[in-house]
C-alpha cells in the first residue's frame, strides 16, 4: 500500500473515532444499557470507509476543518445505525458483524432497535449544534444527509431489496435498489465533504460523479467477497446473500462478470477525479481501495 495513502487511512480513521468517543462520552441519556448498546455499535472498529471518503473529499477541494469532522461522524452514526436495524430478525436476521455478536444478540432485540433509534436522532444533533460551522453550510450537511438516509436514499433501497428476497431482478433493478441502499450515503460522504471545504459546484458535479461509481463498484466488490471471502476476513457470515436468497451482481453477472463491472466502475471514478487534479489524489487511492480490498 502507498505508504502516503497509508498514513491518510490510519490518520483519518483516528480523527473519526476520537471524535466520536468524545461524542458518546456525553451525558446522553439516563438509560445505561441504551447508551452502551449505542457504543457497542458505534465504536466498535469498521473500515470507516464513509468518513474515509468525506475527508479525502474535502482535501480535494479546500480543506479539513470542524465541519469535515462534524460530518464524517453523522455518517458514521448514521452507518451504525443501518448495520444495527439491517442485522435484526426482520431484516437480515444475522448474528455476527465486524468479526463480533450483532448489537440484538449482544443486548437483546428491543434495546437493538432503540439503539439505532438513537444513533439515527444522534447524528442530526451533532450537525445542528457542532461548533464553527456557517449556518448555510449547517443546513446544506443536514439536507444532505437526510435525504441519502431516507426513503429517497438507503431506507427506501432496504425496502426494495426485502422485497427483492426470492424474486429476480433485471441488473436495471439491481442499480437502481443499490444506488440507494449502499450508494445513496456514500454519495452524501464524499458531498457532504466537499460541502464542508467549500466546493465550487463544477468541483461538486466532477465529485457526484465519482460518487455516483464508487458507490456501486463498493456493493459490487460486497457481492463479490460474499461469494469468495472467508467471514473472519468478511466480519460477518460468509454467503449471507446466498443463503438469503437474494440478487447479486454475482447472481447475474457471474464471478467474472462482476469483477469486470467492478473494474468499469473503478475507471469511472478514477476519471470523474481529473478536473480535480493531484488535490484529489487519497480519492483515487480510495476508489482502488474499495474495489481491491479482501484481495
Amino acid at each position: 500500500m502507498n505508504p502516503a495513502f497509508n498514513e491518510f487511512l490510519q490518520s483519518s480513521q483516528q480523527r473519526c473515532d476520537t471524535a466520536l468517543t468524545e461524542w458518546m462520552e456525553r451525558d446522553h441519556c439516563g438509560a445505561p444499557q441504551l447508551l452502551a448498546a449505542m457504543k457497542y455499535s458505534l465504536l466498535s472498529g469498521g473500515k470507516r470507509v464513509r468518513p474515509l471518503l468525506t475527508y479525502a473529499a474535502a482535501m480535494a477541494v479546500g480543506g479539513i476543518n470542524t465541519a469535515t469532522d462534524a460530518a464524517a461522524c453523522a455518517l458514521e452514526a448514521i452507518h451504525a445505525y443501518s448495520l444495527i436495524h439491517d442485522d435484526l430478525p426482520a431484516m437480515d436476521d444475522d448474528d455476527l458483524r465486524r468479526g463480533q455478536p450483532t448489537c440484538h444478540i449482544a443486548f437483546d432485540e428491543a434495546t437493538a432497535i432503540l439503539a439505532g433509534d438513537g444513533l439515527q436522532a444522534l447524528a442530526f444533533e451533532l450537525l445542528a449544534t457542532a461548533p464553527g460551522i456557517e449556518a448555510a453550510t449547517r443546513a446544506q450537511l443536514m439536507a444532505q444527509l437526510a435525504t441519502a438516509a431516507g426513503p429517497a436514499g438507503m431506507v427506501g433501497g432496504q425496502a426494495i431489496d426485502l422485497a427483492a428476497v426470492n424474486q429476480q431482478l433485471t441488473l436495471e433493478q439491481l442499480q437502481h435498489m443499490h444506488n440507494l441502499k449502499t450508494g445513496a450515503l456514500i454519495k452524501a460522504a464524499v458531498l457532504m465533504g466537499a460541502i464542508s471545504a467549500g466546493a465550487s459546484e463544477q468541483q461538486l458535479t466532477s465529485l457526484a460523479r465519482y460518487a455516483d461509481a464508487i458507490g456501486l463498484a463498493f456493493q459490487v466488490q460486497d457481492d463479490i467477497l460474499d461469494v469468495v471471502a472467508d467471514t473472519s476476513t468478511l466480519g460477518k457470515p460468509q454467503g449471507s446473500d446466498i443463503s438469503h436468497n437474494k440478487p447479486t451482481y454475482v447472481s447475474l453477472l457471474g464471478l467474472d462478470g462482476a469483477r469486470a463491472k467492478a473494474r468499469d466502475l473503478l475507471n469511472q471514478a478514477l476519471a470523474a477525479c481529473d478536473a480535480l487534479g493531484n488535490e484529489a489524489e487519497q480519492l483515487r487511492q480510495l476508489a482502488r481501495y474499495i474495489v481491491e480490498r479482501g484481495k
